[in-house]
């Protein structure tokens, strides 16, 4: 009768053992209330199992319409909330390695950045080079041209100094000499 009881109510004890014992003490605490002195008597008759049987019809009936129906919507909920937070942590773990990834390549961008900004100082450098090279070779180009100059105008003014050194040796004899030579 536990295990009908047990099943009709809803009640999952693990020892019907226990259910057992608590329903009948339950009946003699009820013969304890009737018995009592000074009270109102109350003496269990054929109405007790159909109370009984009431109580249990309740119990049967509020387990279908309302408990059955309100656990299966918390284990509804429950396994709702689990998926959300599967869903949480994998979205989570999925930002984790965007952050990443996009950290990684951060610092790829940045290496190659690096580098590429080497080169181009190397290029920049050889580029100031080869210019500076030019500019000195245009330079002694027009120093060594200039030498050339100075030594053609110099050369000239010697041979036309040289035409007139007998000239300016007259003069200076004259001067000298205080007569005409």
């Amino acid at each position: 009768m536990g295990g009908l009881l047990m099943k009709i109510s809803g009640l999952n004890l693990k020892n019907p053992f226990f259910f057992t014992l608590f329903a009948i003490l339950s009946l003699f605490s009820f013969k304890g209330l009737a018995m009592g002195a000074g009270g109102v008597t109350v003496i269990p008759d054929g109405s007790l199992f159909v109370q009984i049987a009431n109580f249990l019809i309740i119990i049967w009936a509020l387990n279908l319409i309302l408990y059955k129906p309100i656990r299966k919507i918390l284990i509804q909920r429950k396994e709702k909330i689990s998926s959300l937070e599967q869903n949480i942590e994998k979205l989570d773990q999925n930002a984790k390695d965007k952050d990443d990834a996009f950290i990684s390549g951060i610092k790829t961008a940045r290496g190659k950045g690096l580098v590429e900004k080497e080169a181009l100082l190397k290029e920049a450098a050889e580029e100031e080079r080869k210019i500076i090279e030019e500019i000195n070779q245009k330079a002694q180009a027009n120093l060594a041209e200039i030498r050339e100059k100075i030594a053609k105008d110099a050369e000239d003014v010697r041979l036309a100094l040289q035409k007139e050194v007998d000239t300016f040796a007259n003069a200076i004899s004259e001067k000298i000499l205080g007569r005409a030579v």
